[in-house]
This record gives C-alpha cells, structure tokens and sequence, in this order.
C-alpha cells in the first residue's frame, strides 16, 4: 500500500469560489479535468463543463448548479495532483460542501453518487427558507465569543440567528432569518467589528433553519453507499474523523444546520504534525484562511498548470 504522508492535508474549498472558466488552464494540459466533469455530466443530464466554462454566471451561482460544479472541480484537481505523482495526503477536510469532495477522494463515496447527493442537498437547502427570507452576513473583527454574544442576545429576544462558519480567527459568518441577521450586523458594529456585511446568498446554511433539509438529507443518506475512507477526513460539524458509515452520514446531515468548525479543524490537523495544507479547486479562499490560523505551516493551492508545477515541487 502506498505510504501516507502525514505532514500534507489536502483541503477542498466550498460555495462561493466558483468562477466562470474556472480551471480552464488545468483542463488544457490535463484531461483528467474534462473527464470528471463529463462524468458528473452523465449524472445530471446536462454539459455540466460548458456551464462552467461558458456560463452563463447567474446559471453557475444557482446553488443546484454550484455544488455539483465545485465537487466536480475539487475532484479534477486532486485527480490531477495524484495522476502527477503528487504524494498521498495524511489528512483531508473540505469546507461544507468541500466535505463530500473530502470523502470522494478519501474514498468513501462514489464520485458519482457524490454528484446526485450535493445535487439533492443544493434543492433541499433552496427549498428549507423561501428565497429573501434567510440571510447571511460576515463579521470581522471580533472574536468567536463576541459574535456568539451578539447572536444569543438578538436570539433571546425572539429572533433566529446564529454563528454558521467559524472561518478563520476574526472572521465569522452568521446565519438565520434576514431580519434578525440585519440586526445582528447592527449589533456586531456597535461591538467593535471592523466590518459586518451581508453576503449575496439565497439560502441560510449552517443554521437551525436547515433541521428540516437535514432530515430529509439524512434520509438520502442512508440509500447511499458509503464506506470507511482510506484517509481520515476531519468532519466539520465535530471535528472529528469517523471510519463508520452510519456516522459519517449523520455528520454530513448534522453539518447542514450545524457551524463548520473550520479554524478547529485546520488547528487539529496541525496538531497531528500536518505542515502543508493543499487546497485542490478553484480560487484561494481556503488557503487564505489557513494562512491566519496555522501561520507556520505551509499553505498552498492547485488551480492551474503552475499552481499545479509549484505544488509538485513542493512535496518532492
């Protein structure tokens, strides 16, 4: 069996860094890129590297379209990485949806299956909160405390708001009715955040207005085939790595109305001695964050053919 290497973690980012064009350059000294999207194509219905390559952008950033274009994405690129001779990760992790490319690679889901799941999750996470009544917005400059504070006071007053992902030390994305986010922003500036905007989404993730889609993702779940990975994979709703089925589905249920733990998670797998973390996709909002929260470990992304040629030389 070939031999893990326990300093490189491979990460997969998740919604939002998609692009219209994204790893074109990839795809144009390596097939395996239009391989894995023809594959995901066949499960769809549809020329899933078109929409990607062409647009249109409105068409791409509809969520359904969203996470079976970035699990396709994150898949090519890790194909790529390992089809070059890069070296086989000690660890992986993937930022929400970036989880179930995790467990593609790791090996406990089949790509396929992958594509149909995220699909489903994309419909059922649209159809939790009917569009403009849920919201998002991201706080920066305050720390984990603070924005759990601002959250539980808006909360106790009646509203439905909550921390959603704990992205990078300063930097915390809440999540939950629009009006009670709006407030929240207010909230958070009177406290000293540096800035709190609302982000352009259409669906609240990671937050208790998704319990609803999560049963029914559960349910799916359960029809679809997992195994144990073959490398570990730190989960985002408990940080944890789990080998059976049956758990790893209700981490990935749970993670839909649950905070992605995402600072824990690096920091955990910097404990175990990783000290290359390796963000396969496209875009660098991973290899961003990882940057702020293990500063003395390496930090790198593969995107294109010299991301790619930097990340080789890297591990040799």
């Amino acid at each position: 069996m070939e031999q893990q290497h326990n300093f490189l973690a491979v990460v997969f980012p998740g919604q939002g860094s998609q692009a219209v064009g994204m790893l074109a350059g990839l795809a144009a000294a390596h097939p395996e890129v239009e391989e894995t999207f023809a594959q995901a194509s066949a499960v769809l219905g549809f020329d899933l590297w078109k929409l990607v390559g062409a647009g249109p952008e409105d068409q791409l950033n509809l969520t359904v379209n969203t996470q079976p274009a970035m699990l396709a994405a994150g898949v090519a690129a890790y194909r790529v990485w390992r089809k070059q001779g890069g070296a086989l990760p000690g660890w992986m992790a993937g930022h929400s949806l970036g989880e179930y490319t995790a467990l593609v690679c790791a090996g406990a889901l089949a790509f396929e299956d992958a594509v149909k799941l995220v699909r489903e999750r994309a419909r059922l996470m649209q159809e939790a909160v009917p569009a403009g009544e849920g919201g998002m917005a991201a706080i920066l400059g305050l720390d984990d405390a603070q924005v759990v504070a601002v959250c539980g006071e808006i909360s106790a007053a009646g509203g439905r708001v909550s921390p959603a992902n704990f992205n990078a030390p300063g930097q915390v994305v809440i999540a939950g009715d629009a009006a009670a986010v709006a407030q929240a922003v207010e909230a958070a500036k009177a406290a000293g955040a540096k800035r709190a905007l609302p982000l352009p989404v259409s669906v609240p993730s990671h937050c208790p207005l998704m319990a609803g889609a999560a049963d029914k993702l559960l349910e799916l779940l359960a029809q679809t085939p997992i195994q144990a990975p073959a490398i570990p994979v730190v989960h985002n709703a408990d940080v944890g790595t789990h080998a059976a089925p049956d758990v790893i589905r209700n981490v990935l249920a749970r993670q839909l109305s649950s905070p992605v733990r995402w600072v824990e998670s690096v920091k955990f797998m910097h404990e175990q001695g990783v000290s290359l973390f390796m963000e396969c996709g496209p875009g660098k909002v991973l290899t961003g964050l990882n940057k702020r929260i293990a500063g003395d470990a390496r930090s790198h992304c593969i995107f294109d053919a010299d991301s790619l040629a930097a990340a080789l030389e890297m591990v040799k």
